[in-house]
């Protein structure tokens, strides 16, 4: 079993996924999802908007749900969480249900017990960390 923020971990996700699910994207520029989704994509991401109001968002159709985006677009690789800490678990639990290969909670999503949950189902997690702050540590890496 991985644990919390491993840096191979961490650096996995990073270079060698494909599907990312960002719930809570919307179309609200303002927001740090729509910014990073954008990133994401720059990356050579598949990134699935995940929102109550399932905007297509960046190009790709929107779901307001992970199960709904799972049945439409395939397999999920990670879950890259953009909501309040009160909900991340229960997405964490979603993103467990789906069968994701990894939980990503954003800066200042921090959930210990969905965090358990998460890597007691053999799934990687990565928590309270953004790929705006990580891309450029491991290309410092190389």
């Amino acid at each position: 079993m991985s644990e919390i923020n491993a840096p191979d971990v961490i650096a996995r996700l990073l270079e060698q996924t494909q599907v990312w699910a960002v719930v809570g994207l919307s179309n609200n520029q303002a927001r740090d999802a729509y910014r990073i989704a954008a990133l994401l994509q720059s990356h050579g991401k598949r990134i699935i908007p995940v929102h109550p109001s399932a905007q297509t968002v960046h190009g790709e159709p929107g779901y307001a749900s992970l199960a709904q985006a799972q049945a439409a677009a395939g397999p999920i690789d990670v879950v890259d969480v953009f909501v309040n800490r009160e909900l991340a678990g229960a997405v964490a639990d979603e993103a467990i249900a789906i069968g994701a290969s990894a939980v990503w909670f954003q800066l200042g999503v921090i959930d210990e017990q969905a965090a358990a949950r998460v890597l007691g189902a053999g799934m990687d997690m990565v928590m309270d960390r953004c790929p705006a702050v990580e891309y450029p540590r491991l290309a410092a890496r190389s």
